[in-house]
């Protein structure tokens, strides 16, 4: 299984809103992300920093691509737009890895 890892910033005095978004998020957006193979996603935050995790039962490449391809999270990231930002990929659509510099299995 390969994993993900990508980092963002809550607009400023935006916190409470980023984690409301959350805890309702759209159904057809978790569908989106199961289809992409997207599993254990946890999202954290330091202040406003965020740092985002999810595994890829499908590869990140895959997963990648189905999220890219979707019109859902499309319209979810312009929903965000307000609140988050994010320095996203040309290439694939999705915001740039982290480099994975160590893991304890």
């Amino acid at each position: 299984m390969e994993h993900m890892a990508w980092k963002g910033r809550i607009k400023e005095g935006c916190k409470a809103e980023y984690v409301r978004r959350h805890n309702e998020i759209w159904p057809e957006m978790v569908e989106v992300l199961k289809a992409a193979g997207i599993c254990n996603y946890s999202i954290f935050a330091v202040g406003d920093e965020l740092f985002g995790y999810y595994e890829c039962e499908k590869g990140v490449a895959f997963a990648e691509k189905t999220q890219a391809d979707s019109p859902v999270v499309d319209k979810w990231n312009e929903y965000m737009a307000d609140i988050l930002e994010l320095e996203m990929d040309p290439e694939t659509g999705a915001q740039p890895k982290l480099e994975q510099v160590f893991r304890l299995d």
